[in-house]
């Protein structure tokens, strides 16, 4: 089982291929993980938690 499939590959047994929906979904997951990221550290400083 391949893990990513390019493009130009024939295969059908993947996990993730390269295309314009993999990569904008990737990079919105990536977008809100940094939002709850920095809202935990701002929650934290607010309430004194460090």
């Amino acid at each position: 089982m391949s893990f990513i499939k390019e493009e130009d590959e024939k295969t059908e047994d993947y996990i993730l291929q390269k295309d314009t929906t993999t990569k904008s979904t990737t990079l919105f997951i990536v977008i809100i993980l940094l939002v709850l990221i920095v809202g935990v550290i701002l929650s934290g400083l607010y309430f004194k938690w460090f």
